[in-house]
């Protein structure tokens, strides 16, 4: 349970997916939930982050930080992406535990499921098999901070749990980065072709691979529903359930942007996994389900892009 007054540390908090939770508690009342940016914690230190929890003492917390990108920058730092998440993960799981935190929400990935697994992916599924190649340091990471909120559950009943989103779009996205998420990607290719009357656009991949898509929003609602329960499940994937492929994608992008050039794409670049779906039996059984199709919130990505285009992720 997370009584009102709660005090709730959300890490990561200014984010894409820390910033919707942050949004969606306050939304339902929990004005106890707060943060600290990495310019005043590094979550990859351990004595820093133990000092802080110390200090602070939160009842609740949240762990929606992480270092994130797409395909190029994952394959071109598998090291860095592994250690970095790995460290945060086990140093807030670890101070959460030594501080006494009554409730942690590990925010995990679809990634971390095997490459081959059956689809759609159940939670069991796991560490059954080999992970994606093109961001294995990431889904490593993401697989193993999983199994630390298990253990500590099991060793030392700790109240700690995990979901598993699937691909995560929306207000708060990397914009800027050539290194960010397909979707803040595309938007942000679409608009400069269209702005610089470009008559086309290339992409990496075939376009055939399958992709589920999920409103940030929905996924911070999903977040404080489960947070809500007396006793969440260990892990429970969060998605709207939907498949599209990176083609059709691309298409929905434009025409919410407005570009009505060719879209080309470039098979020598990877696609990444041929496919990935969510098994979202567990949480629609909770009673939850997304409010925002991909059309809409689409729309609504590209509408906090165009407000936000002069701050520093646009």
């Amino acid at each position: 349970m997370m009584p009102r007054g709660s005090r709730i540390y959300v890490a990561g908090h200014l984010g894409m997916v820390g910033s919707a939770v942050m949004r969606a508690l306050r939304a339902a009342g929990h004005d106890g939930a707060f943060g600290l940016p990495s310019s005043g914690l590094d979550l990859r230190d351990p004595a820093a982050t133990a000092a802080f929890f110390g200090r602070e003492r939160p009842d609740v917390v949240v762990m929606a930080a992480g270092r994130v990108g797409g395909v190029r920058a994952n394959l071109a730092d598998r090291y860095g992406f592994l250690r970095d998440n790995l460290l945060m993960a086990l140093n807030v799981v670890e101070s959460a535990r030594l501080a006494g935190v009554r409730r942690l929400l590990y925010v995990g990935s679809s990634c971390a499921y095997p490459r081959d697994a059956a689809q759609p992916f159940r939670e069991d599924s796991l560490l059954t098999g080999a992970f994606e190649p093109t961001n294995e340091g990431y889904a490593a990471a993401k697989a193993a901070g999983v199994r630390l909120c298990d253990f500590a559950r099991e060793r030392h009943g700790c109240d700690f749990f995990s979901v598993m989103p699937c691909n995560l779009f929306g207000p708060g996205d990397d914009f800027v980065s050539e290194d960010s998420h397909v979707v803040p990607a595309l938007i942000r290719r679409m608009r400069a072709a269209k702005e610089s009357g470009a008559g086309s656009v290339r992409l990496w991949g075939t376009g055939a691979p399958l992709r589920e898509f999920l409103h940030v929003d929905d996924l911070a609602r999903a977040c404080v529903l489960l947070l809500g329960l007396p006793r969440p499940p260990a892990l429970i994937n969060v998605g709207s359930g939907q498949e599209v492929s990176v083609r059709d994608l691309a298409a929905l992008v434009a025409r919410t942007v407005g570009f009505t050039g060719r879209i080309e794409f470039d098979p020598a670049m990877p696609d990444g996994a041929p496919r990935k779906l969510l098994d979202v039996s567990r949480i629609r059984a909770l009673g939850w389900s997304p409010r925002l199709s991909l059309e809409e919130g689409l729309r609504d990505a590209y509408a906090w892009h165009l407000a936000n285009a002069a701050e520093a992720r646009k």
